[in-house]
């Protein structure tokens, strides 16, 4: 049963729902949230993603996989002479590693750089079409009698 208040009345519950402020998206403590995109779907960023991008996606992953493979198969290489076949192994493992991880990081750094210039480059283009486009509607401005003529 309701209370009565200070002015005489029965007291109402707040409105919870005006009240209340959208959810707030949960941050965990390494920054990443809580929602998550499902497999192969990428989130899109505040700017420009190198795995949004379709063709540096697919390059980075290539060069990835070709890094790992060459870097196991040279680590194999020049450790076969100096130990066991576990050794050999370990360090064409790590090898492997070491040059998947290098190549990511070098190719990421170069896919950034290319994409951005990919953007700026359609942004020329589309501000140079507008530009057409708007000079292309501008009516060419009538032509006044020079003084040469108005003398004869």
């Amino acid at each position: 049963m309701a209370e009565p208040d200070d002015l005489g009345g029965a007291s109402a519950a707040p409105d919870k729902k005006a009240s209340e402020d959208p959810p707030a998206e949960k941050v965990s403590k390494n920054g990443a949230s809580d929602k998550r995109a499902s497999k192969g779907e990428v989130v899109a960023a505040d700017g420009p993603s190198v795995a949004a991008h379709p063709r540096a996606a697919r390059a980075v992953a290539r060069s990835k996989a070709w890094a790992g493979l060459i870097g196991f198969g040279a680590g194999a290489y020049f450790s076969m002479p100096t130990g066991t076949v576990a050794e050999t192994l370990a360090r064409a493992l790590a090898a492997g590693v070491v040059g998947y991880v290098a190549v990511w990081a070098a190719a990421v750094f170069l896919w950034r750089r290319l994409v951005i210039l990919e953007l700026k480059g359609r942004e020329q283009q589309l501000v140079a079409a507008a530009r057409a486009r708007r000079g292309a509607r501008e009516l060419p401005a009538p032509e006044r009698p020079s003084a040469a003529r108005s003398a004869s």
